[in-house]
């Protein structure tokens, strides 16, 4: 089967990551999967003529009702959704682009949910269908670059080795773009380094909104204890990630944050923002910690700190869900099926 899969694919943003992966599954078993981005098609229509071209797509796969799932309205061929994250917690407050997401999941053979929170939540915000929703939550598989070197890196992105090993890095892994408020957290962590200098945080992800990264850029430069690093390959991502005393986010709002599980599958402690779409993988105090607030993000870091046995149990669970819940071969076996429904 020839298959057509739209999708947002802002480079090495998590759409991007997650929809290589797929497609990588839906080719594993045979099929042709053609991958392209939605934003290189101004209509739905655009959408309908590739896909009857000679020799024509069997059927089609979109990732964010919105983005890329209203472009495949016009089509004839059947096809299947998977909820972005931020269709259902953003988009969805604006009307019009409601009512044309309500219209692709119609018209959708099936939908596919991260978490049982985001089905509960598109059943709430579009309409009740309940049987075409199906729940399956990302796959994670993680690989950390050999030759890595922890010292070149911090190096790199500005910070001083002065205090040798002692150091204790936060890494924020982002995207540079207004979802994931990536300066959230600079203020606070800033008066917390001029406490205790040996606490740093280095931001790093692509730039993907200019105007944002500029901010961010000129911010980073003139505050003490905050770095800005440069955005690396996936396995020197997790090396980095490996190395570092706790992987923050920040985000506004999250369908399913693969640093988050990633950094649980490496081992390493997790501290993100209390919002449901992180809140439905990180169990405070059991997988993770949550906070609410910078001043409470700056507690719970403390916290971790001090407290050992916090920190072991949180890794130890944090590895033993992504372990249970995040199985790459299980996701591989739900989109080939759901895939082959299309037939």
């Amino acid at each position: 089967m020839k298959i057509l899969f739209l999708a947002p694919l802002s480079p090495k943003a998590g759409n991007h990551t997650t929809a290589e992966r797929i497609r990588s599954h839906i080719e594993s078993a045979g099929h042709t999967c053609e991958l392209r981005d939605a934003a290189g098609f101004q209509s739905p229509a655009e959408v309908a003529s590739l896909i009857s071209r000679n020799p024509p797509f069997d059927a089609a796969l979109a990732i964010h009702l919105f983005k890329a799932g209203r472009l495949l309205l016009e089509i004839q061929a059947p096809f299947g959704v998977i909820f972005g994250g931020t269709d259902i917690n953003e988009d969805v407050k604006v009307e019009q682009k409601r009512v044309a997401m309500e219209q692709v999941l119609l018209k959708a053979r099936f939908a596919v949910a991260f978490t049982e929170k985001l089905k509960e939540e598109a059943e709430l915000f579009l309409l009740s269908l309940s049987s075409k929703i199906y729940v399956q939550p990302q796959g994670i598989h993680t690989e950390a670059a050999e030759n890595f070197c922890w010292t070149e890196f911090l190096r790199s992105s500005g910070v001083s080795r002065e205090s040798g090993d002692e150091l204790r890095v936060f890494l924020l892994v982002c995207g540079l773009r207004r979802v994931k408020d990536p300066l959230y957290l600079v203020e606070v962590f800033s008066e917390w380094h001029g406490k205790d200098p040996l606490n740093v945080l280095v931001i790093i992800g692509p730039k993907i909104d200019p105007v944002l990264s500029d901010d961010v850029e000129a911010i980073v430069q003139r505050t003490a204890g905050v770095f800005l690093a440069q955005e690396r390959s996936q396995q020197e991502l997790h090396a980095a990630m490996k190395r570092c005393f706790a992987v923050v986010n920040s985000s506004i709002s999250e369908g399913m944050s693969a640093a988050i599980l990633e950094a649980m599958d490496l081992g390493v402690p997790v501290l993100a923002r209390d919002i449901p779409g992180n809140a439905a993988v990180v169990q405070h105090e059991f997988t993770g910690l949550l906070y609410s607030s910078p001043q409470e993000f700056v507690n719970q870091s403390q916290r971790l700190l001090s407290d050992h046995g916090l920190r072991e149990r949180v890794v130890r669970n944090g590895k033993l869900y992504v372990e249970e819940h995040h199985n790459l071969e299980q996701e591989r076996g739900t989109y080939q099926q759901l895939v082959d429904s299309l037939l």
